[in-house]
This record gives structure tokens, sequence and C-alpha cells, in this order.
């Protein structure tokens, strides 16, 4: 605090709040060990480090008018978006905040049009920070209470800030399988918004994809509540390991909408009861009560004919009263105002207001002024239609928050080079590369065509639209001003001198009229003729054709779902007629959902799964193609063959995938097709491993207790490679239909060549729980299969337990 002072009037002149551009600060409210938020010379509770929270929100909303407590339950967007001023300016003291705001989100992050007006505040860390600390300062010294400000921000692909730490696509991070790296990544988010300011991240996206033709699938984890649940606990864990806090996305069954589809739909989940808990609040549930995040986003759509977001079930009776959740909840942006114009149950817009505060929520998130909000707030307990006991609440839980994160006690980040310095993707290049090494997968490798031999390998084409594309790359929700490496200049960087690397790029990402072209197919142009062409030409003088398909930014991703999972545009045609060439084809896939690449599995030698990489992409992907890094990723979602069988999906229920009757009274013959091209949990490697020795201990136990299972896993190839061992548990027979199996258990381990370990799993009473036909969660007695494998199909070693 006694620093603070001195440092004051530089900071101010840095900041650009010089010659009396907003009121002198009231220096003497900065005490020794204490802040006079009030300014009436004397410390009140709230005000006092040394009293439990709950006494200083207390004390605090106790002294709190309505203009300051509505004001707390809404969200301003910052600089760039809804916010004109990137500092304080004297008009805002006829702005709405001037008796306070909840929360400032994506301020000065680079997002819209901010980095091009103001990148001294941006891109300049010491810059940002001390921007950050004079709107923090406007709002502890200019209103009349000082309640800080809480700056958020999203951090699915790290955090959204310039120069950050990158991160894969979320089903990138999913492929690795790798909890410590995970835990790694949040760890990192954390630091970075710890360090330029931002106290909550919008991290991670708990949604569970069961139809990939949804947009967002990029963005979770994968398919699987158990794979989604253990490393969304070591997201939150990490980000919140540093003091910052975690914002779960998006609660609840947010990520099947009738069809896969999205944008304006966003609504009509065909979800069951049981299906619901089991399936889509798993994750939330265990993410909730093991990882304690201080904060949920609430999502646009209905369930069972009630929108989420004035769900008083899902937003207190689950949310908090079951699970346990006692941080606050912020909408997804427009989920308030849906209420009233898509879902239509509110009679007007002050109306949805009312039900979201009655339900549960406590922050309203939109790109519209916060006084959209808060003036209906004002007018709806004015009028006794809401009443001061919710209003109260819904304060009180997010003032608690900040109480925790400790704004009352410490409001400004730390200025020094040392504290700003810890940001930026600089100082974790090893860690953003092996994250994005740990996210390959590998489909297919026919008579072992990768690795690529650089000694023997002198002509390389490298082809397709997204080999020298990197939209992809840069993430609206990660950082936004990083140089990508596209993966032809990653695979020309990696073989220098050794050989000769050529690029047609083959075709566009798609054609014109795409996507009404994937109803009806058009000739293809004279461009589109000549382009392909080209490609070939080059390819003949080729040793090997590297070909980069798949989706761009534009082609997948928030409100862009599809009809069809086939390769867009000509892509098909350009592969097709690269391999007609007869040199061999390796397939780059970049895409943000499972493609239906049938005629590719079943002539191409050799497959990569990237995803959507981050900026070192082209890097690995080439470190990768030549061996230097040996995938060991897995899938966290089916690949269909048609979207004709969507839903298909692992967990599904017993029967639900089977064949259909050839003969027999109602034999019809066959008239569809079975099974995924790849199966969950699938992804192969440069070496090969061996599974012995599966022991269960005990055989017999009672429901509350656990059983130990062990697993010897050997590299019984030639090179240095990860294993992602895999258990799942089947329930024999059961009172209620259960998943033909369930993933309970994985751990990614990396052996030597010849190099044996011992894999260890822990099954607890909460592994083996079903919901019963009275819908609560029970171990029932019973045989119970113990599976272990290379993916759900690929399963070596089987135990039978029994639960007396």
């Amino acid at each position: 605090m006694k620093n603070f002072r001195t440092l004051l009037p530089a900071l101010l002149l840095g900041c650009g709040f010089a010659n009396g551009s907003t009121a002198q600060p009231s220096a003497d409210i900065y005490r020794d060990g204490w802040i006079d938020f009030n300014k009436n010379g004397r410390k009140d509770i709230y005000e006092d480090p040394a009293r439990p929270v709950s006494e200083r929100v207390e004390d605090l909303l106790s002294q709190m008018t309505l203009e300051e407590k509505s004001c707390q339950l809404a969200t301003l967007y910052g600089f760039g978006r809804v916010l004109k001023d990137s500092l304080p300016t004297p008009r805002w003291k006829n702005e709405v905040w001037k008796d306070g705001i909840a929360n400032i989100d994506e301020m000065l992050n680079g997002v819209g049009s901010g980095l091009r007006r103001a990148p001294e505040l941006i891109v300049d860390y010491a810059g940002h920070v001390r921007a950050k600390n004079a709107v923090q300062r406007w709002f502890v010294e200019q209103t009349r209470l000082g309640i800080p400000v809480e700056f958020t921000n999203e951090g699915i692909h790290g955090l959204n800030h310039s120069k950050a730490t990158p991160l894969p696509a979320p089903i990138g991070i999913g492929s690795t399988w790798n909890r410590s790296l995970v835990r790694q990544a949040g760890e990192i988010a954390g630091k970075e918004a710890k360090a330029l300011g931002y106290k909550n991240v919008y991290a991670p996206i708990l949604d569970v994809v069961r139809d990939p033709r949804w947009g967002r699938t990029l963005e979770c984890y994968g398919e699987d509540p158990f794979l989604i649940a253990e490393l969304g606990i070591r997201m939150v864990e990490g980000i919140q390991s540093q003091g910052i806090a975690s914002t779960l996305k998006h609660f609840a069954v947010y990520s099947v909408p009738k069809g896969g589809r999205d944008g304006n739909a966003r609504t009509d989940p065909h979800v069951a009861p049981r299906e619901l808990h089991e399936m889509f609040l798993y994750p939330f549930r265990r993410v909730v009560q093991e990882a304690k995040p201080m904060g949920v986003m609430s999502s646009y759509n209905d369930w069972n004919g009630e929108p989420v977001s004035a769900s008083r079930y899902f937003l207190t009776e689950l949310l908090r009263q079951q699970y346990g959740f006692d941080g606050y909840v912020v909408s997804d942006s427009e989920a308030v105002e849906f209420i009233y114009t898509k879902h239509q149950v509110a009679e007007s817009y002050d109306d949805a207001v009312r039900q979201v505060l009655e339900a549960g929520l406590n922050v309203r998130t939109h790109f519209t002024p916060p006084a959209d909000f808060i003036l209906p707030i004002r007018r709806l307990v004015k009028a006794g239609k809401l009443s001061e006991e919710v209003l109260d609440q819904r304060v009180r839980e997010v003032l608690s928050v900040k109480f925790r994160l400790g704004l009352f006690d410490a409001p400004y980040t730390d200025e020094s080079p040392e504290s700003i310095g810890v940001a930026g993707m600089d100082k974790h290049l090893d860690f953003a590369r092996e994250i994005q090494r740990q996210s390959m997968v590998l489909l297919k490798n026919e008579d072992n065509t990768l690795p690529l031999d650089r000694k023997k390998v002198k002509r390389i084409l490298v082809t397709g639209p997204l080999a020298d594309e990197s939209n992809f790359m840069i993430s609206r929700y990660g950082p936004n001003a990083l140089t990508p490496v596209t993966a032809l200049q990653g695979i020309r960087d990696y073989v220098g001198k050794d050989a000769s690397v050529s690029y047609a790029k083959g075709c566009e990402v798609v054609d014109e009229g795409w996507p009404n072209t994937e109803l009806a197919a058009t000739p293809l142009s004279a461009k589109e003729r000549g382009m392909i062409a080209e490609a070939v030409r080059q390819a003949r003088k080729s040793d090997v054709v590297i070909a980069v398909l798949g989706e761009d930014e534009k082609r997948t991703g928030e409100s862009r779902s599809r009809t069809s999972l086939e390769l867009p545009g000509r892509q098909q045609q350009l592969l097709e007629a690269l391999h007609a060439t007869g040199v061999p084809v390796v397939l780059v896939l970049v895409n943000g959902q499972p493609l239906t690449i049938n005629w590719a599995d079943q002539h191409i030698p050799a497959i990569l799964e990237t995803w959507f990489p981050s900026v070192e992409g082209g890097t690995v992907i080439a470190e990768t193609l030549f061996g230097e890094n040996n995938p060991g990723g897995k899938l966290p979602i089916t690949f269909p063959k048609s979207t004709g069988q969507i839903e298909l999906n692992f967990p599904y229920k017993k029967g639900s995938h089977g064949a259909q009757p050839v003969s027999g009274p109602n034999g019809a013959g066959e008239t569809r097709v079975l099974g995924p091209i790849y199966p969950f949990g699938h992804g192969l490697s440069y070496t090969t491993f061996a599974y012995s020795d599966l022991q269960v201990s005990p055989k017999e136990n009672h429901a509350g207790g656990k059983f130990t299972v062990t697993v010897k896993v050997t590299n019984t190839g030639d090179r240095q490679g990860d294993e992602v061992v895999q258990l799942y548990v089947t329930d024999k027979v059961s009172s209620v239909v259960t998943y033909t199996s369930v993933l309970r258990g994985f751990e990614r381990v990396s052996l030597a060549p010849g190099e044996t370990r011992t894999v260890t799993f822990e099954l607890h009473p909460s592994h083996l729980q079903l919901l019963d036909r009275n819908m609560n969660w029970t171990v029932e007695p019973g045989r119970f299969d113990i599976m272990v494998g290379a993916s759900s199909e690929d399963i070596r070693l089987k135990e039978t337990v029994t639960v007396l």
C-alpha cells in the first residue's frame, strides 16, 4: 500500500490521466493493511482483511443501495466491444457504472477493434497492466463504496490475450488423454491471467459432444463424460491454483441441439432424464464437487421445455443444492434475452430478467450496454415484481467471489517487470509445442508409410487448401496476435536443404455454391480443373505427396454446424487425383469435427489427425511426419462412416449399435452400414505395445469397497512411444438399461523400446454407480467386467468381479 502511494502520480501520467482528465485520486483511502473503500475514515467490517468473508459480504451488502446492488449483476464488455474507452474518462460519471459493475469482460485483450486502436495497451504488457490498474482505480476511488471490478476473459485455447500461450483446440486437448499436461495448461493460463490483471477465466468447456455435426465440436474435449470430467477437473485446478477463478461452460445440455443445429437454433435437445444426468451433467457434477470452480456459465438452450438460464431446477436445485456450487452464474451472451425473444416463455424482457434472477442466475453478459439489464432490475424491484431478498442473494453470491479472489485486499495488479514477465508464449514455447505434439492422432499407417525418412525422400509435394493456411490457428477464444507456422512452412523448415519442397494449392477449401453443392454436385470449373491438374503434375515429379485437407475456421466452430461431414468443396476430387498418380500420399487432416473419410481410409496409406492446431502447428506436424515426434494421442470422439449413422458415439446403450436381422421372422436383409471408421479411443503409434498380466483385487467386494486393477504394458517396437492405457467397465445385469461399457480409467505412459511398466487403476464405488429406477445413484450388486485395452474396441484383457 505504501509503495502504491509513491508510484501513483507516475502511473496516472503513464496512462494518460494528466491534465485533469479525471478527478484526482483519494490517495488517503490507502491505509496500512487495508483500504477505506467507502471513504468514511474508519475501517468497516468489509474493509477488514482479518474478518471472515461472510461477515464482510453482509456488511457491504447492508450499505448498498438498489442502484449499487443492481450494478453488481451485469457485465460490461471491454474496450473494442461495448466499452468505447480504453481508459476512464470524465463521462464515466454519467454512465450506469458510476455505481459499480460486476465485471468487465475481455478488457484490452485484443479482440474486436482494440488491437488496432490501442496496441500500446494490449501487446505492450506493461502498458496493459497499467491501463487495467487505472480502470480498477476508477472503480475503487470514484464510486461511493469502491467495490472493485472483476476482469474476466476467455481461456479455452489458452488465455485470450495477444501473445499469451496458445493451446490447440479443446478437441485436440482431449486427444492428449493426459491429465498432468492439462493441469499444466491450466496453471499457465491462470498464471498469465494473474500477471495481466484478469481474475476470472472462462474455461473449460464441459459440453459432451454426441452429434459431431454441431459446430462447436472442436471446442469440447470429446464425447465421453468421464474423459471430459477428468480433464476438466485438472484444468480448473490448474487455473485456480493461481488465485484465479475458473468459469465452466456451458451449463447445461448445450451440445445437442436438434439435428446438431446451432446458430439461431440452440434449442430442443432430445435428451431423456436419465441421459441428462448420466451423460451431460456428469462432467459438471464431478468438476463442481471435486475442483470447486468459482464460476459457471449458463447456456442458451432449453431442456424439457424449460430454458436453462431461467430454470430454478438447473441453477439452484441441481447446481447449488445438490452439487454444492458456491460461486456465481454468468449468462452466455444473449441467454437472458432469449427467454423472451426465442423461447417466448416471458411476456416481456423485464419478465425474462425476473425469471433468470429468481432461477439463480447472477450476472448477465451480452454485447450490449449493461444498463439493458441493470435498469430492468431497478424497475422490477420498485414495482414489487422482484423481491429484495432475491436481489440480495444474487448480489451476495457475486460479492463472495470477489472477496475470495482477494479483490478487496489487493485490487491492483503487480506492475513489476518480474510479475508481468511470466506472461507470453515465448516464456512457455516448449509447453506450447509439447501439448500440440501430444494432441496428434495417427489414424492409419499402412506398411509403415510414416514416419518419412528425409534421407530418402528428396522431392516432396505439399498440397491442399490448408497447407499454407493459418486462420484455424488463431481462435477468437485464444491468443490473437501470434505468428503462426503453416504446415507448408513447418515442413520446409524441417527438411531444410535435405529435400526440395514444392507447393500447389490444388483447390480452395470450398467450391462456389457450397454448402448447397453437397446436396447436388456441380461440374468443376476450368479454374478448379486447372488447380487439380497442376497439383497432379507436381505430384508425378515427387517422391511423396503430403495433402493437407479438411476444414478452415469458416467451416466449423460456433454457429457453424454442418449438414455433411464429407471433405468440403473439391478436396475429395483432389485427393483421388493425387492417389491416381501412384505416388505415395499422406493425408494430414485439419478439422474441427470427425469427417466421414471412408474413401481415404480405404485408399490412402497414412492419415494423421491434427484437429485445429495452435500457431506451432506447422512445426509439430513436420516433426510428427518425419518421426521426431511419435504420435500417441487417441480419439476422444468416434468417426462415423456416414451422417446417416448419427448418433454413433461412445458410450452407447446396449443394443443401440446392433446389426439388423438378415433372416428369421423379422429378417429384412442389409439396408445400412454398420460401425465407425475409427472408434472412440483409437490412435496408432510408430511403435507397438503389448498388454499382459491383468490383475484385479479383490475379486469380490461390498458396494462401498474399491477394486485395484493392475496391468503390464510393454513397448514391443524399436522406438520410444506413448500409449494411452484405457480401462472400461461393463455392468453385466442391472435394474435399468446401462451402457455397453463405460470408460472408468486411463493413463498415458511413455515407454522406451523393450520397456515394461505396470499401470495401476483404482475403481471406486462412484465408478460403478448407476441411476436406479427411482433416479437415485446407487451401486447395485452383481458382476462387472473389467476390461483394459488400446481403444473402446481394441480390448486386450478382461476380468470379472462381483459386488456383493
